[in-house]
């Protein structure tokens, strides 16, 4: 991602003008600084992390939605602000649970409750322990994605010294903080409550104690440790952590972060961070709350529950720019994430990437690939629709991209894997989609008398085509044969008349169902331009003959 902070003049002229949702976030943000740093120093944007597990899809979401605002701030500051975007794990809170994705769980059982950076890695290699681990698993995941990022270690940043400054302050304010917290829990939680998590001595684990006594001039609290002994430890040096609630505001307020972003169940906590944050000292940082994702049947996503898309799953079947696209879309909307939305994706970021150079300049800077890229879209354009391609897959049985090519060939002389390499990613993509996902629930029907004739009658007036037909001119063959079935005359169509009535969707949805086992799919004139006349006539005669069906039933 390039930084879009200088613009050419044409276009830094319209972004007063521009609505897109990074730009809205860029301006309220633009309003704090100025009122809080007087329009200098730097802005500081923050996304969290929790390293019990793996990154996720919803990590690659947060950080690429908050490099979008990035962006879209420093395009409306011309790039005069400077800005950090600081990626914070986590990596010291206790491992509540063992994983199921690692290697031997029962090794790992002493383990509970201890900071992840005290955690063996279960892994093997040379990190020293499992927050460690998943840590570099977190940088190799953004920098294969090229984010613009600091990582920072909570383990780090509390033994080093880093917080300690405001910790003190949390020792000092104690009471101020229980006053804001406690109205929150129940009666039971009230009475062992306390913001501050000891490491133990004894044991080396996370406690969750209540405290016995809380000494602000020495910096100290004093608790009962796991064997039954007080212990007065200092807030400071890594001894002590925060409750994650309180630690929000902490480090909002010791870091001075301008910005962060978080999911929709965090956002009734979202007063108390801010609070925690001013009775520490600090300005909370404005915040944008997104929705949170839905599996297929409208549930919310779990990672215990697996119900959702992996990261590697979509990029798998898609590439990340249009991952990208599916997360600047409404990120304020829930939306549901599974396989199925995958295509759409991509045709969507295609058919934005091919506007791009034709818009004027507002309309370039509120289209999404503008963000995606920021600032610098590639000028790359794809002949064919992925929705298209995976039509193809389906007609041709394509196992490869090689067999895909021929066809491509065909209908856009002059390319190749070389000249469109877009093109030739998006064959792969298609080829591996269609044989996980259409394939094993592809199921062709048989066509009832009606559907027979107008077939047969479409491979007639295909064979009467000229050998140079446009797939403008064959959707028109399409549409004259279905105008000819008084079952697919619609005369409610725009510009209908008795003697010219439009064609009603039965007609093409018929089509897709029996010759090619889908209940939707492309344009198919562009369809029959790509797979040929006579391909696409062979595939009318399996379908009236039986022969789809058989192959159906022989897969089954």
């Amino acid at each position: 991602m390039t930084n879009p902070a200088v613009l050419d003049p044409a276009m830094a002229a319209a972004l007063g003008a521009a609505k897109a949702w990074p730009f809205e976030e860029a301006r309220r943000l633009i309003k704090r600084v100025e009122k809080r740093k007087g329009g200098e120093g730097t802005v500081l944007f923050e996304t969290g992390y929790g390293p019990s597990g793996l990154p996720h899809i919803g990590t690659f979401g947060e950080v690429a939605r908050t490099t979008m605002v990035r962006h879209a701030f420093e395009a409306l500051t011309g790039g005069k602000i400077k800005t950090r975007l600081l990626c914070f794990s986590d990596d010291m809170d206790g491992m509540r649970k063992i994983p199921d994705t690692v290697p031997d769980p029962a090794s790992l059982e002493p383990y509970l409750q201890m900071p992840l950076t005290s955690v063996p890695n279960p892994f093997g290699g040379d990190y020293a322990s499992f927050g460690d681990h998943n840590n570099a698993m977190l940088r190799r995941f953004l920098d294969t994605f090229g984010f613009d990022y600091e990582f920072a270690s909570a383990t780090d940043y509390y033994k080093s010294g880093r917080f300690d400054a405001v910790l003190l302050r949390a020792v000092e304010r104690y009471d101020d903080i229980m006053k804001v917290m406690l109205p929150t829990l129940g009666a039971e939680r009230q009475a062992t409550y306390s913001p501050f998590l000891p490491i133990s001595p004894s044991s080396g684990r996370v406690l969750y104690v209540p405290m016995k006594e809380i000494n602000a001039r020495d910096g100290t609290i004093t608790f009962a440790d796991e064997d039954g002994r007080d212990v007065t430890l200092p807030v400071t040096g890594g001894h002590v952590k925060l409750q994650w609630k309180p630690d929000f505001g902490m480090r909002w307020a010791a870091l001075g972060v301008d910005f962060e972003m978080f999911g929709k169940d965090h956002q009734t906590n979202a007063p108390l961070y801010d609070k925690i944050c001013q009775i520490l000292g600090g300005v909370a940082p404005e915040h944008y709350v997104y929705e949170l994702f839905l599996d297929e049947t409208g549930e919310k996503i779990s990672k215990s529950k697996g119900n959702g898309l992996t990261i590697d799953e979509w990029l798998t079947y898609a590439s990340p720019e249009s991952l990208a696209l599916f997360m600047f879309q409404k990120p304020r909307s829930a939306k549901r994430l599974y396989f199925d939305v995958i295509p759409r994706a991509v045709d969507e970021y295609l058919q934005l990437l091919a506007a791009y150079p034709r818009q004027d300049d507002k309309a370039k800077l509120d289209n999404a690939v503008w963000h995606i890229h920021g600032g610098a879209p590639p000028a790359t354009e794809t002949p064919l629709t992925f929705a298209l391609l995976l039509n193809l897959v389906a007609a041709s049985n394509a196992h490869d991209t090689g067999v895909l090519w021929g066809f491509i060939r065909r209908h856009v002389p002059g390319v190749s894997p070389e000249t469109h390499p877009l093109l030739d990613q998006l064959a792969g993509y298609a080829v591996r989609y269609y044989t996980d996902f259409v394939k094993p629930k592809k199921r062709h029907r048989a066509p009832d008398e009606v559907e027979r004739g107008a077939l047969a009658a479409l491979s007639d007036a295909l064979a009467a085509a000229p050998e140079s037909a446009s797939a403008e001119e064959l959707q028109t063959i399409l549409y004259d044969v279905g105008r000819s079935v008084p079952r697919y005359q619609d005369l409610s169509a725009k510009g209908a008349t008795p003697e010219k009535p439009g064609v009603s969707n039965a007609w093409f949805n018929s089509i897709y169902e029996i010759l090619l086992g889908e209940s939707k799919g492309p344009r198919f004139g562009s369809f029959i331009a790509l797979y040929g006349v006579p391909e696409t006539r062979a595939l009318i005669a399996q379908a009236l003959n039986g022969e789809l069906l058989a192959k159906d039933a022989e897969e089954a």
